[in-house]
């Protein structure tokens, strides 16, 4: 039997309804329209993509969607002098930082000038920190959105097998760290587990599998468990087609769900972002 398809598109729907009702609450308590500001350095291409994914859902949640955009040739000390007015500024209540950046800018640096309060994309250390001692109130959307699409399967997961493959601090640590707190006996594949000849035997076992190594196809079909849930984070451009880093058509043999891609986690990871906001006006007004 083929895998049901986790559609991200539906889920981000159901969300945008759920998340539109708690804005038009958190509205009317603290009397204004909250507000996100983006910065950017210079224009790309897949930036005003994603700039233009964030606008269109905030329009449709009721919430303001600044865009500061620095010249090309603006300085490191103009982007975090940017970012510290942001900070400063009441009527602001999150802060994103459009990647990608200057390649001599210290991104690690520059990230950590937003202050924890306003990161809305969850990616300071300090946000990342609260993740790993599980006092995760905000985390990064991608990783948010993986946690959302597995929930959506009705799994009970509790003390099931996950494996995570990747260890980026946007996806693959915090998705870990989410599924460690949803108490799932959790691991995380990274380049030593390459190097180690390891990662088929450990992909065999795992009852959720999430992938997120920004290679095509790493993960061939056979080895995915039956029965398991699959989420492929990978977006991968081969032969003119998108493509996860899972081998899509064999593992939706044996998967029990699965996630197209595309389809699959970005729609359901701008969404996220917005679920951020409406963390980050609940706290203040605690």
């Amino acid at each position: 039997m083929e895998a049901q398809l986790l559609q991200g598109k539906p889920v981000a729907e159901k969300l945008k309804t759920e998340i539109k009702a708690e804005f038009e609450t958190l509205i009317r308590k603290i009397g204004m329209i909250p507000t996100i500001r983006a910065i950017q350095v210079g224009e790309e291409p897949a930036s005003e993509l994603y700039l233009k994914s964030q606008k269109k859902v905030a329009e449709l949640l009721g919430v303001n969607h600044e865009t500061t955009i620095l010249a090309p040739s603006a300085a490191e000390k103009d982007l975090i002098g940017e970012i510290e007015r942001a900070n400063r500024d009441p009527k602001v209540h999150g802060i994103i930082v459009q990647m990608p950046l200057p390649k001599t800018f210290a991104v690690d640096r520059i990230l950590d000038t937003i202050h924890s309060d306003k990161d809305v994309e969850a990616i300071t250390m300090r946000n990342l920190g609260r993740l790993g001692v599980n006092k995760a109130g905000l985390a990064p959307c991608t990783a948010r959105a993986v946690v959302r699409l597995i929930e959506e399967t009705g799994v009970d997961v509790f003390g099931k097998e996950a494996v995570v493959i990747g260890s980026s601090k946007t996806v693959g640590l915090p998705a870990f760290l989410l599924l460690v707190g949803k108490k799932m006996t959790s691991m995380i594949c990274h380049t030593g587990t390459f190097k180690a000849g390891t990662l088929e035997a450990h992909v065999r076992r795992a009852d959720v599998l999430v992938v997120s190594a920004g290679k095509p196809a790493i993960i061939p079909g056979s080895w995915v468990k039956e029965g398991s849930i699959v989420i492929d984070v990978g977006i991968n451009r081969v032969d003119g087609k998108t493509v996860g880093d899972v081998e899509f058509e064999p593992a939706k043999l044996r998967a029990r769900f699965i996630t197209p891609v595309p389809g699959g986690v970005g729609p359901v990871t701008t969404v996220m972002l917005y679920e951020n906001l409406v963390t980050i006006l609940k706290n203040r007004g605690n």
